[in-house]
This record gives C-alpha cells, sequence and structure tokens, in this order.
C-alpha cells in the first residue's frame, strides 16, 4: 500500500514540476521578488515534505519459529540474516533515493522550446507573420531588390511554430525579382523542411494594404508585424498581436504585445 501512496505522489510531484515550470517561465517577467522567492517556497516545501513523510518500502516479513540449533549454527545463521537484511535495505533506499532525484532534476528543469512556443501562443493554431525586420535582416523592399537574409537566430523558433501552427508568411515586394531572392533565401535556411510550412503560404503584395487585407482574410489568432499603423488597425480583427519594436509605443491595445524580435518573445529567461 506504501509502494502505490508513493508511485502516486511522484507522478504528483511531476504534473505539478510541469505545471509550474511552463507556468513560470511566462510569469517571470512579470512578477517582483516576492513573488518569485514565494513560488520557489512553495516548490521546495512540497519537496521537503515528502522526503520526511516518506516510510519504508514495506513491513519486515516476520521469521517463522524454529527449533533452536546448535550454538555454532545459531550464530552463523543470525549474521547471515544481518547482512542479507543490511544489503536489502540498502538497496531499496539507494533506489528510493534516486527516484527522488530524478523527480527534483524534472521538477526544476527548464521547458523545452516547444513547450514556451505553444504556451506563450495561448495555444493558437493560425499565424500570420511579416518577413521584413522579422524573419528577414532587410527591413524595406528596397533592399530586397539587393538581396535577402535570413536571420539564423529565428529558424528555430519558425520551425517549433509550424510544428502545431498553421503559419503564412507576407510581405510587399516591387518587383518578381524580390520575390525569387526571399524564397531562395527561406529556402536555403531550411524553412521548408520541416513539411509545415510550403512556399504556397508565403504571400507576396505590392501594397501595404493588400498585406493588411492577406491578414483579415486569414484570420489568425497570432499576427506578428512591425508597422505600428497595421498593428492597430488589425487590433480590433485579430484575437492577438505581436508587434516588432524597439520599444512599446504608447496607448497599444491590450490584445497587442511588444518585443524586439520573435525570439526574444519566446525566450526562457
Amino acid at each position: 500500500m506504501a509502494d502505490y501512496s508513493k508511485e502516486d505522489f511522484l507522478q504528483l510531484i511531476k504534473r505539478v514540476g510541469a505545471f509550474f515550470t511552463i507556468k513560470i517561465s511566462n510569469l517571470f517577467r512579470n512578477l517582483d521578488l516576492r513573488s518569485i522567492g514565494a513560488i520557489a517556497g512553495l516548490a521546495f516545501a512540497v519537496v521537503f515534505t515528502w522526503r520526511l513523510l516518506r516510510t519504508p518500502s514495506g513491513p519486515q516479513r516476520r521469521q517463522p519459529k524454529r527449533q533452536a540449533p546448535t550454538s555454532g549454527s545459531s550464530s552463523s545463521s543470525s549474521h547471515g540474516n544481518a547482512n542479507v537484511n543490511v544489503t536489502s535495505s540498502g538497496i531499496s533506499n539507494s533506489s528510493e533515493d534516486s527516484r527522488t532525484q530524478n523527480v527534483i532534476d524534472e521538477l526544476f528543469q527548464p521547458p523545452t522550446l516547444g513547450q514556451i512556443v505553444r504556451q506563450r501562443l495561448s495555444e493558437g493554431r493560425k499565424v500570420t507573420c511579416r518577413l521584413l525586420g522579422v524573419i528577414l535582416e532587410e527591413s524595406s523592399p528596397e533592399e530586397l531588390q539587393k538581396q535577402a537574409t535570413v536571420r539564423s537566430s529565428v529558424v528555430e523558433v519558425l520551425l517549433e511554430i509550424t510544428k502545431f501552427c498553421d503559419l503564412y508568411l507576407m510581405e510587399r515586394v516591387l518587383d518578381d525579382e524580390s520575390e525569387k531572392k526571399v524564397l531562395l533565401a527561406l529556402e536555403d535556411a531550411g524553412i521548408f523542411t520541416s513539411g509545415g510550412l510550403v512556399k504556397d503560404k508565403v504571400l507576396f503584395s505590392s501594397t501595404e494594404i493588400g498585406r493588411t487585407s492577406f491578414v483579415r482574410q486569414l484570420e489568425p489568432d497570432w499576427h506578428v508585424d512591425t508597422n505600428p499603423e497595421i498593428v492597430t488597425q488589425l487590433a480590433r480583427f485579430i484575437k492577438y498581436q505581436l508587434h516588432i519594436s524597439p520599444m512599446k509605443p504608447e496607448g497599444t491595445a491590450a490584445n497587442v504585445y511588444t518585443s524586439t524580435s520573435l525570439e526574444q518573445f519566446f525566450r526562457c529567461t
């Protein structure tokens, strides 16, 4: 019975640990030191309490009574039984300590990038994102006429998003050659290799109005943009937006988040 209780408690700690790990990664940015200390204290209290309350693995089995043997054989038998009990107890304690350490390690293990992406996007299933200034190093359509360069730091985040979101990339370009440069840069960066993003989901327009129209037609859960005017226009129609900007503008809508970069938004710390 004790073994089952311990197993249940171990599973409970793992579930609680996974829950708090994900939540803490999102809350650390806004919590003060006292709140952070309280959460950390709660986690340690759970582990410490379990260590105090744990009981031996099970009651020792009573040895059946035997006829009194000779003094020589009695002494030898007593030493043998003592050695067996000590060895069994040592193995049991070592196993329990190992399992406890594993639970503690899992409790304080940082969340994976995939877990952070899923949690930060609030389980959103469709995402639209502009290319200039977010995915690409370039910041204007004129620059795309010369070259297109994918930011290496954003590739891993994009691939994680495509694992559980329907992702569309879009941009305003001045000519067909710019489109080709962008698609080639995305392909060289490995964006299309995961299977979550295909070239048909990279959309181009000749005006900002056309790009805004793409977003409204797709009705995403999230839209990522660098243009404050477009972010303001879409605030009434899109559930959440991420505005990529070096500073947070005044009067931002409640459903608009601000970050210096896409990868910064998904950082653990």
